[in-house]
């Protein structure tokens, strides 16, 4: 039987492996390091085996496809530029009795990599055609008047334009 030797959870299975074989796992556990480790004993033998535990592995991916809303505007300071835009999308709904409605959902998107700020302040137009996959944030802006302000922005990766039909 093998077991943890920081704990008493069993791992089931891990007979099939060879002991000097490094096991790589998951866990909720969010650390300082990339990294920590501890050891698997076996109880027939009384060998330890390090044995490789890192921290769960999560998505933050956005993917849209939509029209440009407003032409790209550089802001923040020469060390840490960013360029913004807004990008609309629609959802069509449909009513048994027949009628169509569709909801267009605004997206703010930053761009923080420099060849890609570039690229859209040359390329990009309000009303154009956008594909953009990135990740997305969320902050907190103070107003003037003290409210507390929730934001959310798309961070681009990636930004593939669409072929006008004019």
């Amino acid at each position: 039987m093998l077991t943890l030797k920081s704990g008493s959870r069993f791992i089931s299975n891990m007979s099939r492996f060879a002991l000097s074989r490094q096991i790589y796992l998951s866990c909720r556990k969010q650390v300082d390091s990339d990294e920590w480790r501890t050891h698997l004993t076996n109880n027939n033998t009384g060998e330890t085996t390090p044995l490789t535990v890192g921290v769960e592995k999560t998505i933050n991916s956005v993917t849209l496809l939509g029209r440009v809303g407003s032409n790209p505007v550089k802001r923040g300071s020469l060390e840490h530029p960013v360029v913004t835009f807004s990008l609309a999308t629609n959802s069509n709904y449909s009513y048994p009795n027949g009628d169509v409605n569709q909801k267009t959902e605004w997206h703010r998107i930053c761009v923080f990599k420099p060849y890609l700020r570039d690229s859209i302040l040359k390329y990009t137009n309000k009303g154009q055609r956008v594909f953009v996959q990135g990740r997305i944030i969320y902050g907190e802006v103070k107003e003037p008047e003290g409210n507390l302000r929730h934001t959310c922005s798309i961070v681009a990766d990636d930004v593939i334009y669409f072929r006008n039909n004019s």
